[in-house]
């Protein structure tokens, strides 16, 4: 056996001497001095500043507490390295959280503009409330510090405001674009008269239109009648050349007679988007003797939608007429429509060729209910109350004639 232990000893000891060299040889190599290990230094507790706040929230009744925090130990300092500075003597202020007041920490010369705003926090020990949070002030209903001025950010500054970005005035609008890049391929020329043939199409075109507003058949009693009030017109958005027709007449021992009729053949002109001026010549068929008048009137479309006509004539003898018209389309439903109507003619003048009296010669009042069965055709019944007044009256007696008629209306309004 001993011959054995002394073998085991021996080795062991050869290892130690050789592992030992190693190690020698190695911390003789450059950057490879490691410092010997020495005791550790004793634990040393690290002083807290005294904190105002703490002084404030003992004094204040908290509304809820809850348990203190463990006191974290300190830290151990070990051999070669320093030991952290305390939160009193820090030299950056930067590394504070925001909202904290680290009691007597101030911010460096070096970081004074980075310093976020503090407020000092809450003792030991003390429930933390809401209006306590670090950084918000709850008094006037808002947290400070939480303002901004977005004018102020770098993303938010305009530069050379224009187009819709300009404040409300009366500036002139912008010139349209004058570098047309088919006018490189094309010609200026070319591509000019492609832009005015364009513009003539979308807005510049002709279009036309004929209208019946009525064409009826009236019922009432011992004479029946027909009636007409028609117009039509070709010409673009701002000049028009209109036709306008009316007319009415009775019916006896199954033969038609016409008692007035007149065509007229006008000139209009766009005044804005709602009225028109018209100016042109009335020629009346019926009654006898005929006349013929210079007419100036104007229509559109009066407040609450009544569409109205009002003229003035001045026949070739020096008469004077006048007269105004308006409907209403009162929508019942899409299809159902009730229209109201009326019309008065007037005079400047007794007219006795064409029976006609002074003032007010007479007053047509209409009610008409149509349904719809295409937008451009729609059949009608209503009624219809016709009332000569003054002078006309009395030549409408003397020549055994009524001065009033009530009629039951049937009839069509069309147009294309």
């Amino acid at each position: 056996m001993r011959p054995l232990m002394a073998l085991a000893g021996a080795s062991a000891l050869a290892l130690f001497s050789t592992n030992h060299a190693r190690a020698q040889a190695m911390a003789d190599m450059p950057g490879m001095n490691t410092p010997r290990a020495s005791k550790p230094a004793p634990k040393t507790p690290v002083r807290k500043a005294a904190r105002p706040a703490q002084r404030k929230a003992a004094a204040a009744p908290p509304v809820r507490r809850s348990a203190a925090p463990p006191a974290s130990p300190a830290p151990t300092v070990h051999a070669g390295h320093q030991p952290d500075p305390a939160p009193a003597e820090a030299s950056h202020s930067d590394h504070a959280m925001p909202g904290m007041d680290m009691g007597a920490q101030q911010p460096s010369q070096d970081h004074q503009g980075h310093a976020m705003p503090s407020t000092a926090m809450p003792a030991e020990g003390a429930g933390v409330q809401v209006d306590s949070m670090p950084g918000m002030d709850m008094t006037q209903g808002r947290a400070v510090g939480m303002d901004h001025d977005m004018a102020g950010m770098p993303a938010m500054t305009q530069h050379g405001a224009g187009g819709t970005g300009l404040a409300p005035g009366n500036a002139p609008a912008p010139a349209p674009p004058s570098d047309h890049y088919a006018d490189r391929v094309f010609g200026a020329a070319g591509m000019a008269e492609s832009r005015a043939l364009l513009q003539r199409e979308h807005g510049g075109g002709k279009t036309s239109f004929v209208s019946l507003n009525i064409a009826e058949y009236q019922i009432r009693d011992g004479e029946d009648g027909y009636r007409w009030d028609g117009e039509a017109w070709y010409g673009g958005d701002l000049n028009r050349l209109t036709i306008k027709s009316e007319g009415e007449g009775m019916i006896k021992g199954g033969k038609a007679f016409m008692e007035t009729a007149e065509v007229q053949g006008l000139f209009s002109r766009a005044l804005d988007p709602y009225w028109n001026l018209q100016a042109g010549v009335r020629y009346d068929f019926k009654p006898n003797p005929s006349r013929t008048y210079a007419t100036l009137g104007i229509e559109g479309v009066a407040p609450y939608w009544w569409e109205t006509e009002a003229a003035i004539f001045v026949s070739n003898k020096g008469e004077v007429l006048g007269r105004i018209e308006g409907y209403y389309d009162q929508r019942i439903t899409q299809r159902l429509i009730l229209q109201p109507r009326v019309e008065i003619n007037l005079s400047a003048q007794d007219v006795p060729e064409t029976r006609i009296g002074a003032g007010i010669s007479n007053i047509e009042l209409g009610l008409r209910l149509r349904y719809e069965l295409k937008r451009e055709f729609a059949p009608y019944v209503g009624i219809s109350y016709d009332r000569r007044l003054g002078q006309t009256a009395n030549y409408a007696r003397a020549d055994g004639e009524s001065v009033s008629a009530t009629s039951l209306v049937i009839g069509i309004r069309t147009w294309f």
